[in-house]
C-alpha cells in the first residue's frame, strides 16, 4: 500500500469537501441573516399598513417556513444533491407524513380559516377548546394562550375551530353575575335601593347600562337578589370582587340580620283534632 499515493488522492478530496463545508456554513449563515432581514422588513411593512397583529404573525410564520425549506434545498444543491430528485422525495414524504399526521394538516387549515373568519385575534380574552385565557398568537398549527393563573398554554387550532368559541373582548362591556341572600324579615325594596346606590360608586362599573338588582328567586331563608353590574372585560374581576365586598359591607352597615331557614312543623294529631 502506497501511503503517499493515497495521501495525494485524499488530500484534494478532503480539501474540496472542507471548502464545500465552509461554503455551506457560510451560505447557511448568510441565508439565515437574509431571511431574518426579509421577515423584519415584511413585518414592518405589514405593520405600517395597519394589518392585524394576528395576520402579521401568521404570515411571517408561513413565509419563514417556506424560505427556510428553500435555503435547505439550496444548500443540498451546493453539495451536488439533485434538487429535482429531492423535491420529488420531499413531495412524497409530505404526502406520507400528511396521511399519517392528518391532524397537523387539520390544524394548519383551521388556523387559516380562523384568520379569515376572525372569531378572535391576538389580545382577546376567550373561552375555546375547553380553555379560558388571553390569546397571544395564532400559529401555523397551534394557538398560544395565557390563562388567568399566568400559565402559557398551547392548543391545536383544529380543536379550537371545531369547538364553541366565546370572545369576551368582542363587545364593549360584560355583565358580572352575583347573588345576595336576604332574610324573610328584610325589606327587599330597601335592600335593592341600597345595593344600587352602592354599586354605582364602585370604580369601573358602567352607568349605562345601569346595574341590575332584582329578586331572582326564593328559598327557605328568604328572597335571593340578582346583583348584576356591567363593566369592561379588562375590569371584570376587580368589579366582581368589589361587588361581593359591597354586598357584605352594605348589609352589615344596614343592620340586616343573618338569613335563617324557617320551617312550619305541624302535628298530624293536632291537625286531625282540629278537623274533628
Amino acid at each position: 500500500m502506497d501511503l503517499s499515493k493515497i495521501g495525494q488522492t485524499m488530500i484534494p478530496l478532503l480539501t474540496e469537501a472542507g471548502l464545500k463545508l465552509i461554503g455551506a456554513l457560510a451560505l447557511w449563515i448568510v441565508g439565515r441573516w437574509l431571511i431574518s432581514f426579509a421577515m423584519n422588513v415584511m413585518g414592518k411593512g405589514m405593520t405600517r399598513q395597519h394589518l392585524d397583529a394576528t395576520i402579521v404573525r401568521y404570515t411571517k410564520s408561513t413565509v419563514g417556513a417556506v424560505l427556510n425549506i428553500t435555503l435547505i434545498v439550496a444548500i443540498l444543491g451546493f453539495f451536488g444533491v439533485q434538487t429535482t430528485s429531492f423535491a420529488a422525495v420531499l413531495a412524497a414524504a409530505s404526502f406520507a407524513i400528511g396521511a399519517a399526521w392528518s391532524g397537523l394538516l387539520a390544524n394548519f387549515a383551521a388556523g387559516a380559516f380562523m384568520l379569515v373568519l376572525r372569531p378572535f385575534k391576538a389580545g382577546d380574552f376567550v373561552t375555546a377548546g375547553g380553555l379560558t385565557g388571553t390569546v397571544e398568537e395564532i400559529g401555523l398549527f397551534v394557538t398560544t394562550f395565557h390563562t388567568p393563573d399566568n400559565v402559557r398554554t398551547f392548543v391545536g387550532n383544529n380543536k379550537l375551530f371545531s369547538d364553541n368559541i366565546q370572545n369576551f373582548s368582542a363587545n364593549p362591556y360584560r355583565r358580572v353575575e352575583l347573588v345576595a341572600q336576604i332574610g324573610h324579615s328584610t325589606d327587599h325594596r330597601q335592600a335593592i335601593s341600597l345595593l344600587k346606590s352602592r354599586l354605582a360608586k364602585i370604580p369601573n362599573v358602567l352607568a349605562d347600562p345601569a346595574p341590575d338588582v332584582e329578586i331572582l328567586t326564593f328559598n327557605a331563608m328568604g328572597p335571593v337578589l340578582a346583583v348584576r353590574p356591567y363593566t369592561n372585560n379588562d375590569h371584570y374581576w376587580q368589579v366582581y370582587f368589589d361587588t361581593n365586598r359591597v354586598i357584605q359591607e352594605a348589609f352589615g352597615e344596614a343592620g340586616y340580620g343573618v338569613p335563617e331557614q324557617h320551617f312550619a312543623i305541624r302535628s298530624a294529631a293536632a291537625a286531625a283534632g282540629g278537623a274533628a
